[in-house]
């Protein structure tokens, strides 16, 4: 085995040729299968390639069709963002908490710090581009004309840092934008009472910290300080309110092999108390952003292949209603109607390492709504959804790794028929999104 410099990897002998994996602590230390570390692995008795993975028999096929079972894809529903490490995006997230190769992974899985050594820094930026034309079918209101693309660009960086403290205890800190929205109408349209502009921006600050309780199984927990800044206005209101509070988060990841890990973990919900206006007026509100609870698989299937698979649900049903009251005397000022329900995310992806140094990469992902046709708002017509993705990975030698990818969302159309003031807005959208990112990590 040789290290490669800057990125705590080694070259494995696997089956008589290389293959470059990110490797445990304690596996460095033994080497895979119980070998001392710097001793070659046992040559495989059946040659490589289609015929050879097959002649594994149930070894090899087994995960892979688990895999295959309760995997299909990855994106966010609603207002969630997935896109918090940009180098999982090649694979549309699938495997987030479980497959724990960076820094960045202690968003999906605060466990999954434990495999990391030394020190390691991650950090990344993902572009998100929504799409919502809406086409009227019947509308009633003030306005004129359908309001153009509501999309607009949004911005999504993330940073992370871990620090090894001892052979079973690691710390970490990471920063990301968990939900964001921002939808924007043409001045005058035909829903302006229903909404014109609507935005939502958060923060995340998360410590950390992970414990190896053997080398089949590691346990983390994180806090969550989390900022939200809402604006939300339409004809003749307008809602502004932001605060700042605390959730946590928890997670094991389980060594089933050298080649098999799975991963769970929780990120509780978190009430937001918003201290703001209604139309200038000193006003209060409160907002819950919802649980979210991930089950993921990571398996190298061979030299070449490795697979990954998720399934998430988060509890949207929280929220139903943001209700604005006057600070003073407690008096309804204005509400704003979500109605959600729950989502579940579905998520299958695979790499390719073509070399020593490039990886190719690709996924797919399927999710289900929080929005239904009832609940449906001008504010995020969101719907069901289907995501294709693929990315590509460099190893830089001693200057770390760089990771991009890009996704495209495919999204059912969404049916509305909304009625607010007295004003029908009836319709139908055609949704969709593009997704790009870079992730860059980097080991000391």
């Amino acid at each position: 085995m040789k290290d490669i410099p800057g990125n705590r990897m080694k070259l494995v002998a696997h089956s008589g040729l290389g293959m470059i994996v990110p490797l445990p602590l304690r596996e460095r230390e033994r080497g895979r299968g119980g070998a001392v570390a710097g001793s070659a692995a046992p040559r495989a008795t059946t040659r490589q390639g289609a015929s050879g993975f097959f002649a594994r028999g149930p070894k090899r096929i087994l995960p892979v069709a688990l895999l295959a079972a309760f995997s299909a894809t990855a994106s966010a529903a609603a207002f969630q963002n997935w896109e918090q490490d940009a180098s999982s995006l090649g694979v549309a997230h699938a495997g987030s908490a479980a497959t724990a190769d960076s820094a960045a992974s202690l968003y999906y899985n605060p466990a999954g710090l434990a495999r990391l050594d030394g020190v390691q820094f991650s950090a990344g930026f993902t572009g998100l581009r929504p799409i919502a034309d809406f086409d009227d079918k019947g509308s009633s209101g003030p306005g004129l004309g359908d309001g153009g693309d509501a999309g607009r660009w949004l911005s999504l960086p993330n940073a992370s840092l871990s620090a090894r403290l001892g052979s079973d205890l690691t710390l970490g800190l990471g920063v990301s934008r968990p939900f964001a929205l921002d939808t924007r109408y043409d001045s005058g349209w035909l829903g302006q009472t229903q909404a014109q502009h609507s935005e939502i921006r958060t923060l995340n600050i998360n410590p950390a910290i992970a414990y190896r309780l053997s080398d089949k199984i590691a346990l983390g927990f994180g806090l969550d300080y989390q900022t939200i800044d809402l604006d939300f206005s339409r004809a003749g209101q307008r809602l502004k309110g932001d605060d700042g509070s605390w959730g946590w988060n928890a997670g094991a990841l389980f060594t089933l092999s050298p080649n098999m890990r799975v991963g769970i973990s929780y990120r509780s919900a978190i009430e937001h108390k918003l201290d703001g206006k209604v139309d200038g007026e000193a006003a209060r509100a409160s907002i819950t952003l919802p649980e979210t609870a991930i089950l993921s698989v990571w398996q190298q299937v061979s030299a070449q292949w490795e697979a990954m698979g998720d399934l998430s649900y988060t509890r949207w049903n929280r929220l139903k209603q943001v209700v604005f009251t006057d600070r003073a005397s407690g008096a309804a000022l204005a509400a704003e109607p979500f109605t959600y329900g729950n989502s579940w995310r579905l998520a299958w992806g695979a790499a390719y390492r073509v070399n020593d140094i490039f990886k190719f990469k690709f996924g797919f992902a399927w999710e289900r709504s929080p929005i239904g046709n009832n609940g449906r708002t001008a504010r995020l017509p969101d719907a069901d959804s289907l995501r294709l993705a693929f990315g590509v990975q460099w190893l830089l030698g001693a200057w770390g790794r760089l990771d991009a990818g890009y996704s495209y969302l495919l999204m059912r159309d969404a049916k509305i028929a909304q009625i607010r003031d007295g004003n029908l807005l009836r319709g139908e959208y055609e949704n969709g999104a593009h997704t790009a990112g870079v992730q860059y990590s980097l080991g000391f």
